[in-house]
């Protein structure tokens, strides 16, 4: 989709879209495009159910006095609700979704309103954002597709006070959505296509933005002792792969400890010997979610030129049940040094996070980190798909994760951490058991897991498995993979790092 940004004029072809608050005044330039059309949208907002609502709205084929096809009102509710970026971006992906479906080619967005403290300028950035975000298409397979299956929309112009000023917001913003594209890709792609070598190599391609990458493989990870991620791996003919990624944006030479980013990156989850059932078993493809997040987000602040140094870890691996795989009751031994019984080969993400934690903070003495995972079934009992879960053994770091999602919308809730969760994964034979020994609070079992692996430094553990994918379409995501954590953790970086 082509996106530009123009002074605000009234357009002489095409669609226009004008943004109205729940106060249903009109804009300068509406009221002169209402006289224009005799009246037609004033009429039509006294004689239609429109109230300015967030995310409702109205549209009208345009009388021939208007030059124009379609007339859209686009709600945006009381101006002081439009408190976040993130609100005016969900405004952007739903009026792209009404553009979409009304198979508009082109349209022109009006931006008179100035909701809460934004100036136009950014509000012309953030809707942007949206739509490009909502417009988001995987169709690399289709060989059939028909012509009215197809998206027609592809122009969209904004139309603010400093146009320019809104180019420039929207390059910063549009580095979020290349990251994010990034991380639907890999993880729609089907699992024989994306296995752990040509995910490694997907994220080598960052090189290209200034990111510096290596790929460790079975025989190196052996060397390092990883024998639990490789315990996980040894069920498939699919080499694992670990990819560490640093980003010295704040130069190579500074003594600040770089921040930490890490990722489960299980390619497809068969649940090994522990199978899963054949129902749904084609979301696994999924499973590698975590890592996705890590690998956009590098690539995100890459391309805005992020003034930290960041790591991103990643674990690859394919868990598979073949006559080599890991049996329940097995006992592997971690880079830690700690050993570990595995009672269920499904609770199989854990035990590649235990390695990669270890290597992390081992090697590169991290401020933090934080690990995303589509860890646990259990995350999706508790909080469904509208929050991800947050367990931490730093409150200051939870914080600063907690306002950066509610500025995002990208939500986290915080579970309890304690000896008592903790109890329940020691094992008879081993240091530890890959699960709970009671049955209940299995994330935070997992978490307590973890935990084991991180020593003293900062950490949080996001158990995504409810937010990674969803089943229906949301404000800035079609149906599919949504890449959820970059905007988060990308607030995060800028907020309180840079």
């Amino acid at each position: 989709m082509e996106i530009k940004f123009s002074a605000s004029a009234l357009p002489q072809n095409g669609s226009l879209a004008i943004l109205i608050s729940d106060d249903l005044k009109l804009p300068l330039l509406a009221k002169e495009l209402d006289e224009k059309t005799g009246g037609m949208i004033a009429k039509a907002i006294k004689t239609g159910d429109f109230k300015g609502k967030k995310g409702k709205m109205l549209s009208f084929i345009a009388p021939a006095a208007a030059k124009l096809d379609y007339i859209i009102l686009v709600g945006i509710g009381a101006k002081k609700d439009m408190g976040q970026a993130a609100d005016i971006q969900g405004v952007g992906g739903n009026l792209y979704a009404q553009l979409s479906a009304l198979r508009i080619k082109s349209a022109a967005l009006l931006i008179e309103e100035k909701p809460g403290k934004f100036d136009s300028s950014e509000i012309a950035a953030n809707i942007a954002l949206g739509a490009l975000l909502r417009s988001y298409r995987f169709d690399k397979y289709f060989t059939k597709k028909k012509e009215e299956e197809k998206p027609t929309f592809n122009n969209f112009t904004l139309l603010s006070k400093s146009p320019k000023m809104a180019e420039k917001a929207f390059a910063k913003l549009r580095a979020i959505a290349d990251g994010i594209f990034l991380a639907r890709d890999v993880v729609t792609e089907p699992p024989n296509v994306m296995f752990p070598g040509t995910l490694a190599m997907r994220a080598e391609e960052l090189t290209k933005v200034g990111v510096r990458v290596q790929v460790f493989g079975e025989a190196e990870m052996r060397e390092l002792g990883m024998g639990s991620l490789l315990g996980v791996a040894q069920g498939s003919e699919q080499e694992p792969k670990l990819v560490v990624m640093q980003w010295f944006g704040a130069g190579k030479t500074t003594k600040k400890k770089p921040l930490a980013f890490l990722g489960k990156g299980v390619t497809f989850d068969t649940g090994g010997i522990s199978i899963k059932p054949a129902n749904g078993m084609e979301e696994m493809k999924y499973d590698m979610g975590g890592s996705a997040t890590v690998i956009g987000l590098m690539k995100t602040l890459a391309l805005r030129k992020a003034k930290v140094n960041v790591v991103g870890v990643v674990g690859l691996v394919e868990n598979m049940p073949d006559g080599n795989a890991q049996r329940p009751s097995d006992v592997v031994k971690s880079m830690s040094g700690q050993t570990i019984e595995v009672l269920n080969t499904d609770a199989e993400g854990r035990l590649v996070l235990a390695d990669i934690l270890w290597y992390c903070q081992d090697r590169f003495k991290p401020e933090f980190m934080v690990n995303l995972a589509t860890l646990t079934g259990a995350i999706v009992v508790s909080l469904g798909n509208q929050y991800a879960g947050l367990f931490s053994n730093n409150d200051e770091l939870s914080k600063k994760l907690l306002a950066s999602g509610e500025k995002t919308l990208e939500k986290l809730w915080r579970f309890p951490m304690g000896e008592a969760y903790d109890k329940q994964i020691d094992s008879p034979i081993a240091d530890m058991q890959n699960i709970g020994s009671e049955k209940g609070a299995g994330s935070i079992t997992a978490a307590q897991f973890l935990q084991r692996f991180v020593n003293d430094t900062p950490w949080a553990h996001l158990d995504i498995a409810g937010v990674a994918w969803t089943k229906k379409d949301q404000d800035l995501t079609p149906k599919g993979a949504t890449g959820f954590g970059i905007r988060l953790l990308n607030q995060l970086v800028e907020d309180y790092y840079e």
